[in-house]
């Protein structure tokens, strides 16, 4: 059964928890996934061996996406700030980059799962474009879970690009300037074609956006876990979906029944 809104029933999908009937399903689910680095030091353990095992919080996490029902799933991979790192960490991050598509594609597409890559590729090296164009390019007729990579990506970045894309239309005289409407930019965005997010979830405790979906998270409901990235697991993953059922999203209307 599928809500007017869009949404699924919890209750109503194969192995979801006991107890959790009727509770409505965010259709997109976005993660901030921080505290590798946090996640590694607590232990005395090298900053890699944090994004080690994110990289396995990722698969437990696209898991229950799907074991949920969720549609979409955006996680922040690589932001455009991250360039700023020292270059031994950036190259580590690659390198699991590579190792988690090279290693997961299949399983990925097994599981009928749809690879989108959001973010700037027209500075990356050969290596990383042509191992991302192939993720999409293999799931690209899939219809389960689309897992969207947001991959040197940044908010901002985002609607930077999408304001000179509507530009060049008005220089070439295939779009007036007063045609513009709020579509006009949703359109011209990385995620054209994606519903915005109902759900954003941020693990290590952060409370902030970090230039993440700046223009498409305008009413989706947060979610703060304490917890840094590598413990998310499902557990984790269903208490935020319960939050986000609790809450009253009136998209600037009155609360139903509440007069406010």
């Amino acid at each position: 059964m599928v809500r007017s809104d869009g949404a699924r029933q919890i209750g109503e999908v194969a192995d979801a928890a006991p107890g959790s009937a009727g509770q409505p399903v965010p259709r997109h689910v976005a993660i901030i996934m921080d505290g590798n680095g946090r996640w590694a030091a607590s232990r005395g353990l090298p900053r890699f061996e944090g994004h080690r095992r994110g990289v396995e919080a990722v698969r437990r996490t696209v898991r229950s996406a799907i074991t949920l029902g969720i549609d979409y799933l955006t996680i922040y991979s690589f932001s455009s700030e991250n360039w700023r790192r020292p270059p031994s960490e950036i190259s580590e991050l690659m390198g699991l980059l590579k190792l988690f598509v090279r290693g997961d594609l299949a399983d990925l597409n097994a599981n009928n799962v749809r690879i989108r890559v959001i973010g700037d590729r027209a500075d990356l090296s050969a290596d990383i474009a042509s191992l991302l164009d192939e993720a999409e390019a293999r799931t690209r007729a899939n219809t389960g879970l689309t897992l969207v990579v947001a991959f040197n990506y940044g908010g901002r970045q985002e609607i930077l690009r999408a304001v000179r894309r509507i530009a060049t239309a008005v220089a070439e005289g295939r779009l007036r300037a007063d045609e513009i409407e709020l579509p006009t930019i949703t359109e011209a965005l990385d995620t054209a074609g994606i519903p915005d997010p109902d759900l954003v979830i941020r693990t290590s405790g952060e409370q902030r956006l970090s230039n993440f979906l700046t223009w498409q998270t305008a009413y989706a409901e947060y979610v703060i876990e304490p917890g840094f990235w590598p413990d998310f697991d499902h557990t984790a993953f269903l208490a935020a979906v319960t939050e986000y059922h609790r809450r009253d999203r009136r998209f600037g209307g009155l609360s139903a029944g509440a007069g406010r």
